[in-house]
């Protein structure tokens, strides 16, 4: 009787294994509340994988909680309704103001299509780099949607890494600007952007999903989903959705989707060489984003005479709006009276549109 009683508790089934997972998902706690880094997302995560990671633990068994909430992953519903709340928070004003900025959010882009190319030098498939390659644009939500579709084996170690390094974007950036920039160019002064007037913020979400939809159907769900918060916000007469959109919505999309990517981060699946290796190639995707920004940057502060501060070209990853107040701060080192933050906006949010065409882009050539 004794047998069947220690057989039927979880403690029977402890191995090496479990104890390491569970010990990641502790480290990831202490990251979430006790540093700060991206709380939202490690804890949740974190704490999904203690759930599945527990001997015998029900959770991700077919018709288990986890499971369950796991069909928003695995059908790509969860990725578009962030977006859609971003889009609500977000003011795309000074993108509008400065159409060129959209240029530097393309140059950070670069990262994804350099580390693709690497990841298949190293003998991953072609949908399985091209999922990696998604974690340069620093992108969570646009990194589980392309390997949701194209590569879910890899979903887990993926999705936790994306979120790792937008979270250590404070830490990450400012020593990639600081050594591919000298004290000079980031002690430029910017102008004022112009105001925006509200046909314009109207036309903008309606134009760009209009012609991205048109040019990249398959970047349709994310651009979609992310115009049509931002319509929400700048209508002006869709207040009750917008502020769901920005609250109630992301917050509840964001702990299904944070405790089902933690849950899919089991031993046997996540404890491999590939997880190390692409540990390894998320970092380098989201460094030369962020190095690529930069240098466009000082190639567009030389052509434009001075008048460009090439640290905004750090904020063309997609991390918004950590990477544009990460610029802010840099500005300000060099000089207290440098205001870069809204300058900095524009690269960002167009990183976050430059993100999601290039999940389409992939999807497109490699999801049939």
């Amino acid at each position: 009787m004794w047998h069947l009683i220690w057989d039927s508790m979880g403690i029977a089934g402890l191995d090496g294994g479990s104890v390491i997972m569970l010990a990641v998902s502790l480290l990831l706690l202490f990251l979430g509340i006790f540093r700060k880094y991206e709380p939202l997302l490690l804890v949740p995560i974190g704490f999904g994988m203690i759930l599945a990671n527990l001997p015998m633990s029900p959770v991700m068994e077919e018709g288990g909680l986890l499971a369950i909430l796991y069909e928003g992953v695995r059908t790509g519903l969860y990725p578009p309704l962030i977006f859609l709340g971003v889009g609500a928070m977000t003011d795309f004003g000074p993108l509008i103001a400065n159409p060129r900025s959209m240029l530097l959010g393309a140059a950070a882009q670069v990262g994804i299509f350099l580390t693709f190319l690497g990841a298949n030098a190293l003998q991953f498939t072609l949908p399985e780099s091209a999922a990696i390659a998604s974690i340069g644009g620093a992108d969570g939500p646009t990194a589980i949607f392309i390997t949701s579709q194209l590569a879910p084996e890899l979903l887990a170690p993926i999705a936790i890494s994306a979120y790792a390094y937008m979270a250590l974007v404070p830490m990450i950036q400012p020593r990639i600007a600081l050594m591919l920039t000298s004290s000079e160019e980031r002690s430029i002064t910017m102008g004022q952007l112009r105001d925006v007037n509200r046909m314009e913020r109207l036309l903008f979400p309606v134009i760009v999903t209009a012609f991205c939809g048109l040019i990249i159907p398959t970047s349709i769900p994310l651009i979609g989903s992310l115009m049509f918060g931002n319509l929400l916000r700048e209508s002006g007469v869709t207040g009750r959705l917008s502020k769901t959109a920005q609250n109630e919505l992301i917050n509840i999309v964001t702990i299904f989707l944070g405790l089902t990517v933690g849950a899919t981060a089991q031993a046997a699946t996540f404890l491999t060489v590939h997880t190390i290796m692409i540990l390894l190639l998320g970092v380098v995707a989201f460094s030369l984003g962020t190095a690529s920004g930069v240098l466009f940057g000082k190639a567009a502060s030389r052509a434009t005479g001075g008048r460009i501060n090439p640290l905004i070209g750090a904020a063309g990853v997609s991390a918004v709006p950590m990477a544009a107040r990460v610029v802010q701060k840099l500005g300000q080192s060099e000089d207290p009276n440098n205001f870069l933050l809204m300058h900095a906006m524009g690269p960002n949010v167009a990183g976050v549109i430059g993100s999601a065409v290039a999940a389409g882009i992939f999807l497109s050539l490699l999801g049939g």
